[in-house]
């Protein structure tokens, strides 16, 4: 191991270290906002709160369940070795939990950001966003030689439809965005 890849190990266990130091002070840090925020929040608005934590927890315990589903059949692969990254069939199902998981947690994470007060409820692009990785995960496990054409014709113009709506909706966000100001991470 050279020094070069010392410092690669290093940076990469710092850059993962922060990134859920940072994952772990969104969430204490909605939940501090929320507790300050609550005296002054309208009815609906505390019930708005309440729902948004209880649908951001049994998210949480969907996609931990997800994960551990999802290590338990990789290993039993394993340990059968049946696990061929050449064999489509095995492709197909491991790619397709996983983006289940990657799924849920890109909604988890934009449930968030109403806990968070920076959202409302529905953003459209989140929206587009997750409808985009669903069709994405949704050609991953597509055998195209059980599937009627005109199905993948659809599937593909779905695609081009919902990326252009979120080229549409991310362009109109950039020049609503104040000068210098960021645009969220989606």
């Amino acid at each position: 191991m050279t020094a070069d890849d010392d410092l690669n190990a290093e940076s990469g266990a710092t850059i993962h270290s922060s990134r859920l130091h940072r994952g772990r002070s969104t969430v204490d840090g909605a939940l501090r906002e929320t507790r300050e925020a609550w005296p002054a929040l309208s009815i609906y608005e505390r019930f708005e709160q309440v729902v948004t934590l209880l649908l951001t927890a049994l998210i949480g315990l969907v996609i931990i369940a997800a994960v551990i589903n999802l290590a338990f059949r990789i290993f039993m692969l394993l340990l059968f070795g049946l696990l061929d990254p050449a064999e489509y069939s095995v492709f197909q199902g491991v790619f397709g939990m996983i983006f289940t998981v990657l799924i849920a947690m890109e909604f988890n994470h934009s449930i968030l950001g109403v806990l968070e007060r920076k959202e409302s409820i529905i953003q459209v692009r989140t929206v587009v966003l997750i409808a985009l990785l669903a069709l994405a995960r949704k050609f991953i496990i597509l055998d195209a030689s059980k599937t009627e054409p005109l199905t993948i014709v659809g599937l593909a113009a779905a695609v081009l439809a919902l990326g252009a709506v979120y080229w549409l909706v991310r362009d109109q966000d950039r020049r609503i965005a104040p000068e210098g100001g960021s645009l969220p991470a989606h």
